[in-house]
């Protein structure tokens, strides 16, 4: 006897050996690590000329000065700056296969700027880039005259007068911050005419026939994928034109959000067309994207800020996701116990990538997933630019406020873009953070596949075996694990600063979070092209969703925020004051 299911066939008990070849949660584990293999060969066996003496004169300017000081001095900066321009993508391999796969250009007035840049246009730009930059780096300049005057004076006391420390760390502080603004500038004047058109075709039809591979091998149609595919990701590229607009992009408007908004305005208009429905393959893109997303969670980097941010992280979020779940149970009376769960998982976890990881694990309905999945934006949406604004009006401290909002905001680059806003210490905590966090995608999917499997849907009489808990698994969290612990492997033994030049900024950040940005994108697109309103509509009776995402979002801000306060601020400051 035979029994079709969601992720594995089940045959008399045992699973298949064909499934590895004939199941989407296997191939999302094949193509993310194929694409994986291809950046390590690309950028690990390349690494930028001089990589190792810069590395090395820098680390010992670092030594020195922290012997030095008692503060974080110019020339400590200026060591510091030098590793950091040390990346493998501003190399010319690194360069050519950005250009291949990079998504839409930004623009403010004219559209069109998003893919093809005339010569004319690209010199305006460039000389009013040239101007701001100019402006910019005499201020840098300034800045740093005044920091080094001050640290000079210092240094003169022995560095043991603090009204003169104070100071000193002040006019760094300042020209730090201007030194980021000459280059923010400085980006914007390399401004080249540009044609992104064929580069997205090509790179539209490499992803269409990418994805049908594992297609095929699914026993579904090569063709009626690949047709379906160019509509889906046609879609995906008016997304990030959209989010690429200046006014969007400062209101926090993701490409996340366009791509459903879009997708939904088809389906719930002239309907999403028969002929591309064998492209809308939701878990397909997005589990993929999940592989590319374990590489990026590195045990390296989640040491560096040590227990106090795995605290928040590990501690906060279960108690969390569990009392939201309860809440919705018991208070709210939220009828679908796989909604309930997908949205607590949702809101407490890290968003959209455990929205999907725990639907999976615990089969929820699309529209449910879809219903999750808008929420999650909307509030990220907001929380990314209030929570900065909130924390620099009440004075909080970066780190505090990096922590909070690495706990709390559900996107990982909307939590990178909120730390962004505060400086470079909230940002390296609250990115941190969420990373951690996001190491709890696999165990929650697990958790939940255990609990669905032996306690919601488990029969009276019924003994569950272990091998009905591995049918309902998710098998691409396998791929998302076990592209953690290879790339945590190869970061360990390349060393910090080689593996932000090689992996950071090379095998990850030049090709699979690329990549990954787009097969998330398809994957939102799918999603609004497969909901219907009229399926979502008995779920927001009473609007009991929404109340169970504020108040679980509510316990959420409240809890980070006093854990993160007594780790890092009474448990552990010694940490905090080293970071």
């Amino acid at each position: 006897m035979s029994e079709e299911r969601d992720d594995v066939v089940v045959d008399s008990g045992k699973g298949r050996w064909s499934d590895l070849i004939r199941k989407e949660d296997y191939w999302a584990v094949w193509l993310g690590f194929v694409l994986l293999l291809v950046g390590a060969l690309v950028y690990l066996p390349r690494a930028p000329e001089g990589m190792s003496t810069t590395i090395s004169r820098a680390n010992a300017t670092l030594q020195a000065e922290a012997e030095r000081a008692p503060f974080k001095t110019v020339a400590w900066h200026q060591a510091t700056d030098s590793k950091l321009g040390l990346k493998a993508t501003g190399e010319s391999h690194g360069k050519a296969v950005k250009s291949l796969i990079d998504k839409p250009k930004g623009w403010s007035s004219n559209p069109a700027q998003s893919f093809v840049l005339s010569a004319e246009a690209a010199a305006a730009t460039q000389t009013k880039a040239m101007a701001r930059y100019d402006q910019a780096r005499t201020k840098a300049a300034e800045a740093l005259a005044r920091a080094q005057t001050s640290e000079a004076a210092a240094a003169a006391a022995g560095f043991s007068d603090r009204v003169l420390n104070d100071r000193a760390k002040a006019d760094i502080g300042a020209w730090r911050t201007a030194r980021a603004k000459a280059a923010s500038a400085k980006k914007k004047t390399g401004v080249k005419p540009y044609n992104l058109l064929p580069k997205l075709v090509l790179l539209g039809a490499t992803m269409g026939l990418f994805f049908g591979i594992g297609t095929f091998f699914m026993g579904r149609s090569l063709g009626r994928f690949f047709v379906g595919f160019l509509f889906v990701y046609v879609f995906a590229v008016l997304a990030y034109i959209f989010a690429a607009q200046a006014q969007v992009k400062a209101w926090g408007i993701g490409y996340a959000a366009w791509a459903i908004l879009l997708g939904l305005l088809v389906s719930n208009t002239v309907g999403t067309p028969k002929w591309v429905l064998p492209a809308v393959q939701v878990e397909y893109y997005i589990k993929t994207g999940l592989v590319l997303l374990g590489a990026e969670i590195l045990f390296g980097k989640i040491l560096s800020i040590g227990v106090p941010g795995i605290f928040v992280a590990w501690v906060v979020t279960p108690v969390v996701l569990l009392t939201t779940y309860w809440f919705g149970q018991k208070v709210v009376g939220i009828s679908s116990k796989t909604l309930n769960i997908t949205i607590s998982a949702d809101m407490s976890v890290c968003g959209v990538s455990a929205a999907i990881a725990t639907a999976a694990a615990c089969r929820a309905k699309k529209e449910e997933l879809t219903l999750a999945v808008g929420l999650s934006l909307v509030f990220t949406s907001i929380m990314m630019i209030v929570m900065p604004n909130f924390i620099n009006a009440v004075g909080m401290p970066h780190v505090l406020g990096g922590a909070w909002m690495g706990g709390t905001i559900d996107a990982t680059g909307a939590v990178a873009a909120a730390g962004a806003f505060l400086s470079d210490t909230a940002l390296h905590v609250a990115a941190t953070v969420k990373l951690i966090q996001n190491v709890l995608i696999g165990v929650i999917a697990f958790l939940v596949a255990v609990y669905w499997t032996t306690r919601v849907e488990a029969r009276p009489g019924e003994k569950v075996t272990p091998m009905e808990i591995w049918y309902r698994f998710p098998k691409f969290v396998i791929g998302f694990v076990a592209a953690s612990l290879v790339f945590s492997l190869i970061y360990a033994s390349l060393g910090r600063d080689a593996g932000y030049t090689l992996l950071d900024h090379g095998a990850i950040g030049g090709l699979s979070k690329i990549l990954r940005g787009w097969f998330f994108n398809l994957a939102f697109v799918s999603i609004g092209l497969a909901t219907n309103f009229r399926a979502l509509a008995h779920h927001f009776k009473g609007g009991k969703p929404l109340i169970l995402y504020i108040c679980g979002q509510t316990l959420n801000l409240l809890l980070t925020l006093g854990t993160a306060y007594f780790m890092f601020y009474v448990v552990f400051p010694e940490i905090t004051a080293a970071i």
